[in-house]
């Protein structure tokens, strides 16, 4: 049993598979996983916290308490899973909101996705029933980890999924909320059995006319990371930076399919940060955010949900800050400084599964901001500061990147750095933020 049960101290920890919603009253809404089991006197349901900035959560309890008869009669579950919240339109222009949550238990595909509703965030929160259930014995898929994603056309679409059979997208009804047909929909992403199939937390958006689908890979417990691909169409082929088809990932593509934009990282002085992962994605105004949840390297059981800035590339890729968001202006630096300098970056290797820490490099460049993102091409030059000035240098030593730099709050210093994220030739993400002089 956990001893942490004083919620007023949470702020963000505790909080596993995160979304976030703008509210009617102006605060932002955190939905997600129960997360402390064995807490006595903390209900099982959706955990719910509010915040004025994205920064200072305050854990408010829990929706739904408990999970619904049908789903609970189903699967057995004692609490719920990543409670996906969106506004749903409605006719009337009223306001509606949807939750899909999940209830299963681990290891198993006995699990159901429900749908409950309300007219505010705050609830209450009206069950409507289970949307799709699945069986162990009978099902090679499994109903959870629900996110929604509205077409072109504006009709509403189930992305769900999990190790079992991959990642699928069914179509909705726009009036009820619950799936058009009894199917589970288009397989859109999965992994082989020969490294268990380690595919979950799925969420698509979509932008300047493609769909980009964001899901983690490998073992929330130690080596969760972050992966992409994009397609013309919602239902795929989604390929990644490399053009690979994450459907199609045979035994010798398992590790590099997928380009892999966050993963575990430690810059100096940091924290070390494991198994960041199971993300949504959000917007207030022409800024994109991804919530996550991450443990840390010195205490792997402990866990909270961060919130980072999305940045978009010349090429239409989402790169992520290297450095969790820290509120309105805190990414705009006193004065314009040149991008070109000392920087301290990761290489986020796809075959890497364990934290990967920063490596001090060089960044060619002829940006100058003051934290206002702009795309750029840069070039990266690896190896010590001597090893550059003196040692020729070889192809492998130089990386030119399709990228963004941007503005950042160093946690370590204590005040906004230059950051950027990128992709080479090789499909393969670097994020850096900018050394600060000691």
């Amino acid at each position: 049993m956990t001893t942490d049960t004083d919620t007023s101290g949470w702020g963000a920890r505790h909080a596993h598979d995160p979304t976030v919603v703008r509210g009617d009253d102006g605060l932002w809404y955190m939905f997600s996983t129960d997360a402390v089991a064995g807490a006595e006197h903390i209900p099982a349901g959706a955990h719910v916290r509010t915040s004025p900035d994205l920064v200072t959560w305050t854990y408010r309890g829990t929706a739904l308490g408990g999970v619904p008869r049908p789903a609970a009669e189903w699967s057995g579950a004692a609490g719920l899973w990543a409670p996906e919240v969106v506004r749903w339109p409605t006719a009337d222009g009223t306001t509606r909101w949807h939750m899909y949550y999940s209830a299963s238990t681990f290891g198993s595909r006995t699990s159901a996705i429900g749908l409950a509703t309300a007219s505010d965030l705050a609830g209450p929160w009206t069950d409507e029933g289970i949307v799709i259930a699945t069986q162990h014995e009978r099902d090679s898929f499994n109903a959870i980890d629900a996110a929604i994603v509205f077409d072109r056309a504006g009709s509403p679409w189930m992305i769900y999924g999990s190790f079992f059979g991959g990642i699928h997208a069914v179509e909705l009804s726009a009036s009820t909320g619950l799936r058009v047909r009894d199917e589970p929909g288009t397989l859109i992403a999965r992994r082989p059995q020969s490294v268990d199939g380690a595919i979950e937390g799925a969420y698509v958006v979509e932008r300047d006319g493609r769909y980009v689908l964001f899901v983690s890979y490998d073992s929330l417990v130690d080596t969760y990371n972050v992966r992409v691909g994009v397609s013309d169409d919602i239902t795929g082929p989604y390929l990644d930076h490399q053009g690979r088809e994450l459907t199609v990932s045979p035994d010798a593509d398992a590790l590099a399919s997928g380009t892999k934009i966050l993963g575990g990282l430690r810059f100096p002085g940091g924290t070390g940060l494991i198994a960041p992962g199971h993300n949504s994605i959000f917007h207030d105004g022409d800024a994109t955010f991804m919530v996550h949840h991450v443990r840390f390297a010195e205490a792997p059981t402990q866990h909270e949900a961060q919130v980072r800035r999305v940045h978009w590339t010349a090429s239409g890729w989402p790169v992520v800050s290297p450095h969790p968001f820290a509120g309105v202006g805190t990414e705009r630096l006193a004065a314009a400084e040149p991008a070109c300098g000392e920087w301290d970056a990761v290489r986020f290797a796809p075959e890497v599964s364990t934290m990967i820490d920063a490596e001090r490099v060089r960044l060619v460049s002829d940006v100058v901001t003051d934290g206002e993102p702009l795309v750029a091409r840069l070039v990266v030059e690896r190896g010590s500061a001597s090893d550059r000035d003196e040692t020729p240098r070889g192809a492998h030593d130089i990386v030119t990147l399709d990228a963004v730099v941007f503005g950042a709050w160093d946690p370590v210093a204590g005040r906004p750095v230059l950051a950027f994220s990128g992709i080479d030739e090789q499909g393969v993400v670097w994020s850096g933020s900018k050394a600060v002089a000691s």
